[in-house]
């Protein structure tokens, strides 16, 4: 009876025994999944992470990649969000941890969409100030072209009027002239009868000169290339005038006949043949005629 007693007690401690070290396996073995299950979650959570945060710099890099002039903000938080890549990728997967990253990746969220939001702004301010300067080149450009255009015109205009406003003459002519001892003037074609050249002409009318005493040089040419008169030489730059006679006159801008006298300055009479006549202004021929003499 005692031997049965015994027995039946040793079956009882054995199967509370087995029951336990069962009980014992099937909770650890539960602990042992839910850890898996834990790190398998941790895992695909630190990837979402990962994959968020490599998703937001590839926008910054491409809002960077549409930029003519370099952001720096934005250079400045995409180089923040690699460094939590970096951090995330070799950090310890637990809860705390990914908690930690999640709210700073969060937050970087944040300042992402406003970065980019500025940025579009900024975009669309640079795109119509580049319009506004293209235009305002255009503009430029044009006025430059016309400025060009007038310059030339003004400049054609200064040299027509610097042509024009000059002296001229009009109705030249040279003859022989013999004196009386009156001091009556006597046209004369006979050589050895010419007492003086009377050489005449007209200033013509011109308002664009200015009124005040000239000068215009009278030159003789006689039939063996002798210039007659005062034969004095005047320069005018590189160039040299040799003249017979100075006429020097009030101009009021209007017409106005001038005579001059050309001695002989040769010896004896004034040769037979045909004379030359100009009038220089300046150094400028501004008419000329001939005459004979027999």
């Amino acid at each position: 009876m005692a031997n049965d007693t015994a027995s039946t007690g040793l079956k009882v401690a054995l199967g509370i025994a087995l029951a336990l070290f069962i009980g014992t396996a099937v909770y650890t073995g539960s602990l042992y999944n839910e850890k898996q299950e834990t790190e398998q979650q941790l895992t695909t959570e630190k990837n979402d992470v990962l994959a968020n945060l490599n998703e937001m710099k590839a926008k910054y890099d491409l809002a960077l990649s549409e930029n003519e002039v370099t952001n720096q903000n934005l250079v400045e938080a995409r180089e923040r969000i690699q460094g939590l890549i970096d951090s995330l990728e070799t950090a310890e997967t637990n809860v705390k941890s990914l908690w930690r990253y999640k709210q700073k990746y969060l937050a970087l969220q944040e300042e992402m969409d406003v970065l980019l939001t500025e940025n579009d702004r900024l975009k669309v301010e640079n795109m119509q100030l580049a319009t506004t300067l293209d235009s305002t080149k255009v503009q430029l450009e044009e006025r430059a072209m016309f400025n060009d255009s007038l310059m030339i015109q003004n400049t054609a205009l200064a040299e027509v009027m610097e042509n024009a406003a000059v002296l001229n003459t009009a109705n030249l002519k040279g003859y022989g002239v013999l004196v009386r001892n009156n001091g009556k003037l006597v046209p004369m074609e006979r050589a050895r009868r010419v007492d003086k050249i009377r050489v005449c002409y007209t200033v013509a009318k011109n308002k664009l000169v200015q009124a005040g005493d000239k000068e215009l040089y009278v030159q003789v040419i006689d039939p063996k290339n002798n210039i007659l008169g005062a034969n004095q030489q005047i320069t005018f730059g590189e160039q040299t005038l040799n003249y017979s006679v100075i006429s020097k006159f009030n101009y009021e801008n209007g017409n106005l006949d001038v005579c001059e006298f050309v001695s002989n300055n040769t010896d004896g009479d004034f040769a037979e043949g045909r004379y030359q006549v100009n009038v220089f202004n300046g150094n400028e021929l501004v008419s000329s005629s001939e005459f004979t003499l027999k």
